[in-house]
């Protein structure tokens, strides 16, 4: 499938004044092209001239910004050269930005936070210039964003419909290119459902790959951080900047860089193409224009080289008694923390209560459960290199699907969606989105590359050679300022 396939339609709204590419703006700053003050004053005008419709962001950091800009145009004309050097970067509303509320999509009034988060400290290490935190629904908790707090978030490439959740102002503002990159965070695919419904590369790597300190786990093992950008080769270099561990993080995989894997030759790989829905207590079925997407992707890699099968892991029937004990009382220990739980929906509420029972020695089974699920679902890998699954089971629902819904419906409207990303969070192995093009009504659409530990760039290696070929970073949605 070639741009061109892709449709007119699907490449509307390409304008000047758009955020390059990550790289190509390192490139340009370190050339002299332009400033940090210059790309961060631009970056933050789309922003705020796009908040009253698509609505990415929960704090704008517009003088902080520009004076952080100002000093990495200082250190650019002395001559220093850092990876990211005056390069704004938006970074999701579940991690501390020194100077700034952490309100994780919910209501009230936060305290700023003392200190950097571990990943932020290490984006400014590298010389980035955080513009603002995006939204998120309350506690990443849905595959929506949205939320009494904030509103809706909408989908840059209809917006009637969500970007997805629950990294989706960090998607919203990439793909409408507010900015070149963002940092968001998966607990059950809150990085890769929104890349699969914004046209976009969302990678989300190994447990423990990027640290999430201050707290040495998120979400009981379940949440990691990971990038979202429009080129596998910006993801991998965003990832690789991100990485590393604190030394209180109780995830410490091997390092190894991840860039190196675009470009990367991998030879005839096997692939296994799963269809397959993990197990959910709701009815799920895959939607037709989502399986065209996925099939279009499984033909690219026969046309590259790799060999297609149709096979699927061994989930396991109770596979899913591994997640909810830990994403749950991951809900509960956040609400510890609000300063107003009572101004949380019902269904958070109740979400935390449910948590709260299940601390202890429910907990303690669904921890210890991972290492057999790892083993069974791993087997998959004796036979193929890479999985190739759906990363969401329909494209992206309206904005208002979970508006006025009680827990069980709401329950039902996410597992229709989204049954297929949460069993790697439990696994703690990365997976990848890539872009799967569009259904007729122009909406994106994503296929998930799963590996096992480690394999982040073997992941990227197979994405940038699907994008060399399907060229979606050059497809964008109409402006919106």
């Amino acid at each position: 499938m070639s741009t061109e396939q892709l449709g007119s339609e699907q490449q509307r709204g390409e304008s000047e004044d758009w955020a390059p590419g990550l790289a190509e703006q390192v490139k340009a700053l370190a050339s002299g092209a332009t400033t940090s003050v210059e790309a961060t004053r631009a970056a933050l005008d789309r922003i705020e001239a796009s908040q009253p419709t698509l609505n990415a962001f929960k704090v704008v950091r517009r003088s902080k910004a520009l004076a952080e800009a100002a000093e990495a145009d200082r250190r650019l004309a002395a001559g220093e050269r850092l990876p990211l050097l005056g390069v704004p970067i938006a970074v999701k509303d579940d991690v501390d930005v020194a100077g700034e509320p952490t309100a994780f999509g919910c209501a009230g009034d936060f305290p700023p936070a003392a200190r950097d988060a571990e990943v932020v400290r290490r984006l400014r290490a590298a010389g980035a210039v955080i513009v603002g935190k995006t939204n998120s629904p309350e506690l990443g908790q849905w595959p929506f964003t949205s939320g009494a707090a904030f509103g809706w978030t909408r989908n840059p490439w209809n917006g009637d419909h969500t970007p997805g959740g629950s990294s989706g102002g960090a998607a919203a503002a990439v793909s409408a290119g507010m900015v070149s990159a963002a940092i968001g965070s998966d607990g059950a695919g809150s990085v890769r459902i929104p890349a699969a419904w914004t046209n976009l590369v969302g990678i989300k790597p190994q447990r423990g790959r990027i640290s999430t300190w201050p707290a040495p786990e998120a979400f009981h093992g379940l949440t990691v951080n990971g990038p979202l950008a429009r080129t596998v080769a910006d993801a991998a270099l965003l990832l690789d900047i991100a990485s590393g561990p604190h030394e209180g993080d109780l995830h410490t995989p091997a390092p190894l860089t991840v860039s190196d894997g675009v470009g990367r030759e991998t030879g005839s790989l096997r692939i296994a193409l799963s269809l397959r829905i993990p197990f959910t207590p709701t009815p799920t079925s895959l939607h037709p224009e989502v399986r065209r997407g996925i099939y279009r992707i499984a033909d690219t890699l026969r046309q590259l080289g790799h060999r297609v099968v149709v096979d699927d892991p061994n989930y396991g029937i109770a596979f899913g008694l591994g997640f909810l004990p830990r994403s749950l009382a991951g809900v509960d220990d956040w609400m510890q923390k609000l300063p107003d739980p009572s101004l949380v929906d019902p269904r958070t509420k109740s979400n935390a209560r449910t948590g709260r029972k299940l601390q202890g020695l429910p907990l303690r089974a669904a921890r210890a459960a991972e290492r057999r699920a790892q083993k069974r679902v791993g087997a998959i890998f004796d036979k193929y290199d890479v999985v190739l699954a759906p990363t969401t089971a329909t494209p992206p629902p309206r904005v208002d699907a979970m508006d006025g819904i009680g827990a069980w419906e709401t329950d039902k409207v996410i597992t229709a969606a989204c049954p297929y990303a949460w069993p790697w969070n439990v696994l703690g192995w990365p997976s990848v989105n890539v872009p799967a093009g569009f259904t007729s009504d122009n909406l994106p659409v994503g296929a998930q590359l799963m590996g096992h530990e480690g394999a982040e760039p073997l992941l990227v290696s197979v994405a940038a050679q699907l994008e060399s070929v399907l060229r979606w970073d050059r497809v964008r949605p109409e402006q919106w300022w």
